[in-house]
């Protein structure tokens, strides 16, 4: 059970031609990203809930052992904000039945202007089944309290460790025996590329919180000129080179352009 290394997406116009072959038909960039990675963070479903169909259809094309986190839907996080949380759970996880044994994680991201409510986030995890696992990821510093961490625990959720540009989004908590960490944008040049010491940081910071044997998900969000494939790959490389197993990720680091390239 190793560190599982991907991007959040793979559906991204200017990864043509750095990392999917030119001529190759958008509808089967999935099946190229699943060859060079085990892993991926849906993100499209934060936007328009996929039916239980499109979610089969994703189940289909990728192989054993391939793991698809999920961010939920908008409307249970951002419209409704946590109240009344039954039908939006039940429907999100209703259609992402349809992943089978792919489904991995599933990520609720509160918005930036959510002040905490932990028993209404408390309500919001019950509905999960014990089978599910689902990360949180705060963006409101009222949140850092210990009835957050306390919540989470109890419900053996992960919160989710976030980066942007270096600053620590979140406490680097542990509250379940697995961990999630999403890195959102590295202050290294090209941009938004991560610097070979923040991915040494991160690597030494997973190394140190969990054993080998536990699932960590990781993500790059920084997906602009390619940087989250160059930087899953280095990252991997990083990972490895401190005793840990990680994911496959390609053997060549993908191009990465600059600014308005």
């Amino acid at each position: 059970m190793p560190v599982h290394i991907g991007t959040s997406g793979w559906q991204y116009a200017d990864w043509r031609g750095r990392f999917y072959p030119a001529g190759l038909a958008q509808r089967l960039w999935l099946e190229h990203y699943v060859d060079a990675f085990a892993t991926v963070e849906n993100n499209s479903a934060f936007y328009r809930l996929p039916t239980g169909e499109t979610f089969e259809s994703w189940r289909s094309r990728t192989p054993d052992g391939f793991v698809m986190a999920v961010k939920a839907s908008r409307y249970l996080t951002h419209i409704k904000r946590l109240a009344e949380p039954d039908e939006p759970v039940r429907r999100f996880l209703d259609a992402a039945a349809g992943l089978g044994d792919r489904l991995g994680p599933v990520l609720i991201q509160l918005p930036p202007t959510l002040r905490a409510d932990p028993e209404r986030l408390d309500r919001c995890l019950a509905l999960f089944p014990a089978g599910v696992r689902v990360a949180v990821e705060p963006r409101h510093d009222s949140w850092w309290t210990p009835d957050l961490r306390a919540v989470l625990t109890d419900r053996g959720a992960a919160l989710c460790w976030a980066d942007v540009r270096g600053r620590l989004r979140a406490p680097l908590w542990r509250t379940a025996d697995w961990g999630y960490l999403r890195l959102h944008q590295g202050a290294a040049a090209p941009w938004p590329s991560y610097g070979d010491r923040a991915l040494r940081s991160w690597a030494g910071r997973l190394a140190d919180a969990w054993p080998d044997d536990a699932d960590v998900f990781t993500y790059f969000n920084n997906d602009p000129g390619g940087a989250a494939l160059r930087d899953a790959v280095r990252f991997a490389g990083k990972v490895r080179r401190l005793g840990r197993t990680a994911t496959r990720t390609p053997l060549r680091q993908p191009e990465v352009a600059g600014p308005g390239q």
